[in-house]
């Protein structure tokens, strides 16, 4: 078929032509929104899976929900190597300026971008090698708001003091919009030690004073985990939402609403494999999708025409999904990687066919039976297993366990050459 009209979009946060079983998730910040629009207390919220599950296209949609109620926001995306100052500084800007034009008083507009631009510009001067160092690249940087700094506000050096002060004063310009603010943070699970600790006392500060600023954070399935070892009240302060692979239902959606609109249709058969294939992930529904379009040759498509591109498929997912990460990693850390898919594989009886509802080929993997396997002492490993964690490889979502954050990595790991 026509491969121009072909619906399916396979990439990393690229919207797919028909966002299919999330109703739930845009029920509950629809809600969440109107809650805060009223006054009414509610919590900020946390998205989490594995890769591959779309997190990142549902953290996009709900900010067009909260684009669409006249709310400001900001997105940032977090990495293990940056402060969380500046790109909070640059999301709140966003933010404040989509509000601005709707607030009675220019200066009460202006005194906040003067905190701001005051909590930008403070660099840490531990991190920064001093004072001095803090003051050269506070000469280097400029956050491009043009108004005079303020001082005494947000400016301590302390982030968890600093990003109180910020977050109270943007959820009081909020206020006097009668509007909201939402800051969107991906790969949550990145942000460091220290910021971890001042988002969590920010909002914490905000659910008791009801201001209107939330924070939506996505991030791998051990991010509960990371909040949690910040703040012990992490549990209770955010509302935690778990993003899965999509039921059958949901899956076939997906895959036959972009095509009706295209006058194409699926054979049941065809379906079932599809389904078999992708496990129902989202990304991997696109990627077998868009591979079956291009090599079906006619409506209807069958279960031939997916098994002709099935090849197809997989070999874009081996080089593009599961290929790039493996680059990532040292040979000690594939080695390790290598212990954990033949663990899983060996507890897995659809490794090598499909997927049953009742096993979880992504499972963790005790952290003993590794070392066992690979017969090293358990603190041998440590280092490839907390490099592994660091590159987003892998995580531990309990105590003792590690687990793939791709989808059927290991699965793919097995497929490949000692």
């Amino acid at each position: 078929m026509d491969p121009i009209r072909n619906p399916y979009a396979p990439g990393a946060g690229q919207r797919p032509p028909e966002l299919a079983g999330r109703g739930r998730e845009l029920d509950v910040f629809d809600v969440v929104l109107e809650r805060v629009a009223r006054g009414r207390p509610e919590r900020s919220l946390m998205l989490t899976g594995l890769r591959g599950v779309g997190k990142t296209v549902l953290l996009n949609t709900l900010r067009s929900q909260a684009i669409s109620r006249l709310w400001g926001t900001g997105k940032i995306e977090a990495r293990p190597d940056q402060s969380l100052r500046r790109p909070v500084a640059a999301a709140l800007h966003m933010a404040v300026r989509e509000l601005a034009p709707r607030h009675r008083a220019p200066e009460r507009i202006d005194d906040f971008l003067g905190v701001l631009k005051a909590f930008a510009l403070r660099a840490n001067p531990a991190a920064a090698g001093g004072r001095g160092a803090a003051l050269r690249l506070r000469d280097r940087w400029q956050p491009g708001i043009d108004v005079p700094t303020a001082t005494g506000r947000a400016d301590s050096g302390d982030i968890e003091i600093d990003l109180v002060e910020l977050f109270t004063d943007a959820a009081a310009v909020a206020t006097d919009v009668g509007t909201g603010i939402a800051l969107f943070i991906d790969e949550m699970q990145d942000v460091g030690t220290d910021d971890v600790s001042a988002l969590c006392a920010a909002c914490h500060e905000l659910s008791q004073l009801g201001g209107p600023l939330i924070v939506v954070g996505a991030g791998l399935p051990h991010l509960p985990a990371v909040l949690s070892a910040a703040k012990s009240y992490s549990e209770r302060l955010f509302r935690y939402q778990r993003i899965d692979r999509l039921d059958r239902v949901a899956a076939d959606q997906a895959l036959t609403a972009p095509a009706v609109r295209e006058q194409v249709e699926y054979e049941a058969k065809a379906l079932d494999l599809l389904y078999d294939k992708s496990g129902g992930y989202p990304y991997f529904v696109q990627a077998y999708g868009k591979a079956t379009w291009d090599n079906a040759p006619r409506s209807p498509i069958t279960a031939a025409d997916v098994r002709m591109a099935a090849p197809e498929a997989e070999a874009e997912l081996a080089v593009g999904f599961f290929g790039s990460r493996f680059e990532r990693a040292t040979p000690a850390e594939r080695e390790y990687m290598r212990a954990m898919a033949s663990l899983a594989g060996a507890a897995d009886p659809s490794a090598t066919a499909r997927v049953v509802d009742d096993v979880d080929p992504d499972a963790a993997v005790p952290t003993a039976e590794i070392a066992r396997s690979l017969g090293r002492k358990p603190a041998s490993l440590s280092p490839a297993r907390d490099a592994l964690i660091k590159k987003g490889l892998i995580y531990s979502g309990e105590r003792g366990t590690v687990a793939f954050t791709v989808p059927h990595f290991g699965r793919y790991l097995r497929t490949q050459p000692g």
